[in-house]
This record gives C-alpha cells, structure tokens and sequence, in this order.
C-alpha cells in the first residue's frame, strides 16, 4: 500500500509541476512585449487613382438609395408588410429622383425612402413612370439646400474600351463604386410586352441587385446611362450588365415630369399576336387591324382579311432596317420619333413597295 501510494504522490506532483509549468510560462508569454510593424510610406496615389476617388466623391452625394415598402401576399388568406430596394440619382434642384421603373413600381407600395450621401431617410412621392423604358421619376418631399443635381452626358458617341463607372447600393451595401469599360452599342433589352430598348450599353463593371436605376459615369464624371440589368445564371455579376443610354433618358424623364407619362411612338394599327405569325411560319408584323383616320390609314396600309384569310400588308422594314419581329418594329418607331416620318416596307401579295407614314403618340 506504501508503494501505491508514493506512485500516486510521484504522479500528482508532476502533474501538479507540469500544470505550474504552463501557467508559468503562460504568463511569461502573455507578458512578452510586442510592437506594431513599421509602416511602410508609400508615394502619392497614381494619376488613374486620384482620377476614381475625385470622380466618386464628386458624384456620390448624387445618388440615391431608394427604399420601398409593400404589401406582399403570404399563404391564402395573409399578408406581410416586406421591403424592396435599388437605386437612383438627383435629376434637378426641384428634387426629381430618377430610377429604374422596376425599383418602384411595386404592387402595393406603401411608402418610399429616399437616403442621399449624408442625412436621414426623406420620403417621396411617385411622379411619373415609363414601363417600356424601364424608367421612372420620384420626388422628394422635402428638398435639402445642398441638393447636387448629376451632370449630364451624352451616349452617343460612345466607344467600345472607354472607362466606365457605376455607383449604387447593390445587396443594399451604400455608395458602391465598380470600374469597368464599355463592352458592347446597341444592345437591345426587355421591358414590356413586345417593347425593347434599342442602343443599350453593355458594360463589365460589376452590377448587381440593388444596382438597378443607379448612374452609369463616363471618366468625366457624366451621366451616360442607367444601370438597369444584369445577364447571369446565378443573379450575381457575371460580367455582363446593361444601362438604358442617357440619350433616351434625356428625353422621357422631361415627359415623366411634365406629365407624368411618356410618349408611345406607333401608327395605330392592332397587329397579329406573334406567336401566331411565328406559328405561320412567317417573319415581320402582320397587320390585323387599322384605325380609322389613322397615320395608317392615310398610308393605305391594308390589314388581313378575316374573311378571306389574305394577309393584306405585311410589314418588313422601317427606314431601310430589316423587321423580323414586333418588338423590333415598336423599337424602331421609337427611333424614329414622334412626329417624323417613318418608311415602311411592306409586302402585299408577294410584291414589296415603301410607304411613309407619319409616327404619332398613341397616349394622345
């Protein structure tokens, strides 16, 4: 018993020795001094750096992080209260917000925030919307002194390689820049049914959601475009986005102000669905029905015949550009204009001939 006793007492006290050991030294360690590395001085931001920093502190305090609250069905009979949210800019000193029309244009909307550069969420109130070009205005409520309106630019004579900048609030993360260049014109994009933007930019500066109705900046710090998609499999930024090009933003927005409403080019004609046309096996826009004392009715275009099942006129171009689709011709009438004279290229019974006639708003 002796024995087993002093082998307990052996054990215990190198327990006890060991356990006094790494305390010891982990108090010696926790002891130990240790200074912060030397910092290492760098030279001056590179011109390209103080470029971006200049042109993002310039044009933040312009955007906008719009928030949105709605009414959303929940199982049969119940509802909830949930929260959308994007971006926009400051258009004027009167404090017109524009943004994406997908941003606010929710079911529902009970109420808009509006959170600039500095300062507490200002609720506004809607003014205006443009379903076929994605694009609305909102209107702050109240209108801080120090309102910076963002410089307008031009997307005309864009090129493809020009830097390009986008601010906005994507996953709601605030005053996001992303750089990229432009990568592709004339880009067609989506919106209502049968309506598409023509001359959308393509850019690879990272878009994503919450981007939507932010600025697209050209390196002079200019408004060039809304940001208003992105194509990716997964919802994230693949490198592939899209902005509305400040050209046509420039003119809908007056509009959407003045009026609350847009201007929709046409001639006043009801065509043929084109699932049917496509069903057919035929190409262009075939027309079902003509307005009376219409643009095209004073051309003489002639619509099908039910009766007879002829196809009358059948219309395959505008102004010299092929049209296989309706979307493709409601997007050339809007190039065209209102007011301006479009030429048709029509075919009836085979032959084909070119017939002007007048584009008209279709809101009058």
């Amino acid at each position: 018993m002796k024995a087993a006793s002093s082998h307990w007492a052996v054990a215990i006290g190198l327990s006890l020795a060991l356990a006094a050991g790494g305390v010891t030294s982990g108090i010696a360690h926790a002891a130990q001094k240790v200074e912060p590395r030397a910092v290492s001085p760098r030279g001056p931001l590179t011109d390209d750096e103080r470029r971006l920093v200049v042109l993002f502190e310039n044009a933040a305090p312009s955007v906008a992080y719009i928030t949105t609250q709605f009414v959303r069905a929940r199982g049969f009979f119940g509802a909830e209260v949930a929260q959308g949210a994007g971006s926009g800019f400051v258009w004027d000193a009167a404090g017109h917000i524009v943004t994406n029309n997908h941003v606010v244009a929710i079911e529902g909307a009970r109420s808009l925030q509006v959170q600039l550069d500095a300062g507490d969420p200002i609720e506004a109130v809607p003014v205006g919307s443009a379903p076929e070009y994605d694009l609305a205005v909102i209107r702050l409520k109240r209108v801080p002194k120090d309102l910076r309106p963002i410089p307008i630019g031009t997307s005309r004579d864009l090129r493809i390689g020009q830097s390009v900048l986008a601010i906005g609030n994507p996953f709601g993360l605030r005053r996001t820049l992303t750089h990229g260049i432009v990568s592709a014109l004339d880009r067609e994009l989506p919106t209502t049914d049968y309506r598409e933007v023509l001359g959308v930019i393509q850019i690879d500066a990272a878009i994503n959601p919450g981007n939507s109705g932010g600025p697209l900046l050209d390196s002079a710090g200019r408004l060039i475009g809304v940001n208003t998609a992105i194509r990716s499999e997964t919802g994230s930024s693949a490198g592939v986005g899209f902005a509305i090009p400040v050209d046509l933003v420039n003119r809908i927005v007056p509009s959407l102000i003045a009026r609350g409403r847009a201007p929709l080019p046409g001639i006043s004609i009801a065509p043929v669905p084109p699932q049917l046309v496509e069903r057919a096996g035929l190409s262009g826009v075939v027309i079902n029905s003509v307005s009376r004392g219409s643009p095209a009715a004073q051309a003489g275009l002639q619509p099908l015949n039910e009766r007879t099942g002829d196809l009358g006129d059948v219309i395959v171009g505008v102004n010299g550009r092929r049209i296989e689709t309706l979307s493709t011709f409601v997007a050339e009438l809007d190039r065209v204009g209102i007011d301006n004279i479009a030429e048709l290229t029509v075919v009836r019974n085979g032959k084909e001939r070119r017939v002007p006639v007048r584009v008209v708003d279709l809101r009058k």
